[in-house]
């Protein structure tokens, strides 16, 4: 935020310019009507809802691009790949962006850019068109999953969080489950190209809503502010692009390393939170293939297996917003009361409930799909246990999240939230590149049980933090938040 080189005279009046000039000051988004922040949520959560299903759709057609190019299965997947990449560095332009120019502008600026490199991908006659312009359009796509929780956290207050956030932190793995879901369809109906013309007539419905959003960061409206009360002659203190550039440098790249590597809770927290999404998209290539080769399910019915991974996933808020509303609403079912600190106020571990549940049920999804998925056993089987496993992912991914922005708040939540950002979606790259192999080896039981086995390693992770927080929290090198 920019600060005024103001006279002695003028403090009382550049304090006003500076802050909100009470708790129901109408300029502050905070104050916006319900019908504002819903409609708000709901079109900043269509906009993610559509970027991940680009994200994922195209799983559907890389047989066919495999066959249109002449090229292995591994290189059919990299545009998938590439699009995961794309959004693993995409935040580290718009989030600095946002906070430079505002939220809309990133959402206007980007969200254009999106529609043209998916035209691109339509259009691309070889893989090598086809893989670069994934990745861009990855690249430009990331501020509609990453700067929307910025976006909500602008307009809600601490204690109205949970359901919107929720949501939002339960849209990408949905819209990741439903793009091979939509795709199988319109490949089997279409051809390999509708992967991008699908998402792109999605786009023409979604994105421009985006227009009619209000300016929601706080440091932007404040300025417009001053601008408009003190005229466009304001003195300030301008930045240099060197200060500029360092500050880039160490928002995006040096401190959420530094984070990942340092500190045990954001380092051991976005391990588990990568694994569940590397998981979704290890599902995405393998679920069609387990399903086409043990019960010749057709193409369209192989998409339809992904609803037991979308109920899950569907299912997963309901049992957080309950749990999270009995365990504030009844403390005497927490495990561990340790309300005194923080004046009174919860701890953040609280929000590690379910994660730990989770933590148990997802292994056993796993086995379960394992060793169910078998001609002698019948198909909906597998799928139930699909929905198991995904269900147990949501309930560790959303909770670890909440856990991790509550505990560094607002200084160090964003750092934390971006080194999160590039761990899932690093992942998530890798992932799928080396599934068709790991399954054609290992056959299904043996490859989904190694899953299994990497998930019950890591499932003491929210019962360490859920018990030892306090302790790592008051050892942590970084200042905590509220």
């Amino acid at each position: 935020m920019m600060q005024f080189d103001i006279t002695d005279e003028e403090n009382e009046r550049q304090r006003r310019l500076q802050e909100w000039d009470s708790d129901d000051d109408p300029g502050n988004p905070r104050n916006w009507s319900t019908l504002r922040k819903t409609l708000t949520t709901i079109v900043i959560g269509l906009i993610g809802f559509a970027t991940t299903v680009n994200a994922s759709i195209y799983s559907s057609g890389h047989e066919q691009v495999k066959h249109a190019f002449d090229v292995s299965t591994t290189v059919s997947l990299l545009p998938l790949s590439a699009y995961s990449l794309g959004l693993a560095f995409g935040p580290m332009i718009s989030s600095p962006l946002s906070e430079t120019f505002g939220r809309k502008f990133v959402y206007l600026l980007t969200l254009p850019m999106v529609d043209l490199f998916t035209i691109g991908v339509g259009a691309s006659q070889g893989i090598a068109s086809l893989i670069i312009c994934r990745f861009i359009a990855g690249l430009f796509a990331a501020p509609g999953v990453s700067v929307a929780a910025a976006t909500i956290t602008d307009y809600t207050h601490p204690e109205a969080r949970v359901i919107p956030l929720g949501i939002y932190y339960a849209v990408p793995t949905i819209g990741s489950s439903m793009g091979p879901l939509i795709g199988s369809f319109v490949v089997e109906q279409k051809g390999w190209r509708w992967t991008a013309w699908t998402p792109l007539i999605m786009a023409a419905i979604v994105h421009p809503p985006a227009l009619f959003i209000r300016e929601s960061y706080k440091p932007i409206l404040l300025r417009k502010r001053a601008e408009k009360i003190l005229g466009d002659g304001i003195p300030v203190r301008r930045q240099t692009a060197t200060t500029l550039f360092k500050e880039f440098i160490t928002s995006t790249i040096i401190r959420p390393l530094h984070m990942l590597f340092t500190e045990p809770l954001v380092g051991f927290i976005c391990l588990y939170c990568g694994f569940q999404f590397a998981l979704l998209y290890t599902f995405v290539v393998a679920s069609p293939r387990v399903f086409g080769s043990v019960y010749n399910f057709s193409p369209s019915a192989q998409g339809l297996s992904f609803l037991g991974m979308v109920a899950g996933c569907i299912c997963a808020p309901v049992v957080l917003f309950t749990v999270d509303r009995l365990v504030q609403t009844h403390p005497t079912l927490r495990v561990r009361n340790n309300s005194t600190e923080g004046g009174g106020s919860s701890p953040p571990e609280l929000k590690l409930y379910t994660a730990m549940f989770g933590s148990l049920i997802l292994p056993t999804g796993l086995f379960l799909f394992a060793w169910t998925a078998n001609p002698t056993i019948h198909w909906i089987v597998p799928i139930i246990a699909q929905g198991l496993t995904f269900l147990g992912s949501m309930l560790i991914y959303i909770p670890c999240n909440f856990y991790m922005l509550d505990v560094y708040g607002s200084k160090y939540g964003a750092s934390a939230s971006g080194a999160s950002s590039l761990t899932r979606y690093m992942l998530s790259t890798a992932f799928p590149l080396f599934v068709p192999q790991m399954y054609g080896v290992l056959g299904v039981g043996w490859a989904t049980s190694l899953l299994g086995f990497l998930a019950a390693g890591m499932a003491p992770i929210p019962w360490v933090f859920f018990y030892q927080g306090p302790g790592l929290r008051a050892r942590s090198g970084y200042e905590h938040g509220t």
